[in-house]
C-alpha cells in the first residue's frame, strides 16, 4: 500500500512537462473557472456558518456550570465540520462538472503515452461524460461522508483525535483520487467495473488525492493548478496499471 501511494504522489512530477508539450492548458480554462467559482461560494458560506452551527450545538447543553467550555468546544467542532464537509463538497462538485472537459485531455495524454492516437476504447459523448460523472461523485459524496461523520465525533475525543483527523484527510484523499482516476477509466471501464478497479488499485488513488488535498491549502494558485496536475498524475498511472493488467496496449 505504502509503496503505491508513493507511486500515486512521484506521478505528479513531470506533469508541467506533458501539459506543456501536448498543449493541453487551453482545455482547463473552463474547468479552473468552475473550481474558482465553486471555491468561492462554498467557502465564504462556511465561514458565515461556522459561528451559527457552534451557537446552535451549544444551546444543547442547558446547565450554567461549563457552559463557556462547551460553547468554545461547539465553535471549534463547527469550524471543522465546515472545513471537513467544504472540502468534501467542493471537491466532488468540481470533478463532476469537469468531467467532459477533464476526459479529453486525460485521452489525450494516453493517447501520447502509448503512442497509439488510434487506441481503441468506449466512445462516449459529452452528456454520458457529465452524467458519469456526476453519478460517480455523487455515490463517492455519499461514501465519503458516512465514514467522515463518525470520525468527527470520536475526533472530540483527547489524543484519539489526532489519528481521527489523519483517517478523514486519507479518506478525502482516496476520494479525490478516485475521481481523478475516473477520467481514464470511463473510456474502458462501464461504472461498476471502475469501482472495482479502484478499490484495487486504492494506493495510487490515495497518493493522488493527497496531493490534490495539500493543492487545496495553498491560497488561489492551489485552487487555479489543482485539476491541471492531479489528472495528469492520475492519467499517467492509471494508464500504466491499465498496462500491466493488459486492458490496453
Amino acid at each position: 500500500m505504502t509503496k503505491h501511494i508513493l507511486s500515486g504522489i512521484k506521478a505528479y512530477f513531470g506533469t508541467f512537462k506533458i501539459l506543456s508539450q501536448l498543449g493541453l492548458w487551453r482545455y482547463f480554462w473552463i474547468p479552473i473557472l468552475i473550481s474558482v467559482v465553486i471555491a468561492i461560494i462554498i467557502f465564504t458560506s462556511a465561514y458565515g456558518l461556522s459561528d451559527n452551527i457552534g451557537g446552535f450545538l451549544s444551546q444543547w447543553w442547558t446547565w450554567d456550570w461549563g457552559k463557556q467550555t462547551v460553547i468554545l468546544i461547539s465553535e471549534i467542532f463547527g469550524g471543522l465540520l465546515i472545513i471537513v464537509f467544504g472540502f468534501i463538497l467542493y471537491k466532488h462538485i468540481v470533478m463532476a462538472l469537469s468531467a467532459p472537459f477533464m476526459s479529453p485531455v486525460s485521452e489525450k495524454i494516453e493517447a501520447h503515452l502509448l503512442g497509439n492516437s488510434a487506441e481503441k476504447h468506449r466512445d462516449t459523448t459529452f452528456g454520458e461524460q457529465l452524467w458519469r460523472g456526476i453519478r460517480i461523485n455523487l455515490r463517492n459524496l455519499i461514501m465519503e461522508i458516512l465514514l467522515t461523520i463518525p470520525l468527527l465525533l470520536i475526533g472530540l475525543i483527547p489524543v484519539i483525535g489526532l489519528v481521527s483527523t489523519v483517517l478523514i484527510f486519507l479518506i478525502q484523499a482516496y476520494y479525490a483520487g478516485f475521481g481523478n482516476m475516473d477520467y481514464t477509466l470511463e473510456r474502458h471501464f462501464k461504472y461498476a467495473e471502475s469501482l472495482n478497479f479502484v478499490r484495487k488499485n486504492k494506493g495510487i488513488a490515495i497518493g493522488n488525492g493527497i496531493v490534490f488535498m495539500f493543492f487545496l491549502f495553498i491560497p488561489v494558485i492551489g485552487v487555479i493548478l489543482v485539476l491541471p496536475l492531479s489528472v495528469t498524475a492520475a492519467t499517467i498511472r492509471t494508464v500504466e496499471l491499465l498496462k500491466v493488467e493488459k486492458e490496453i496496449s
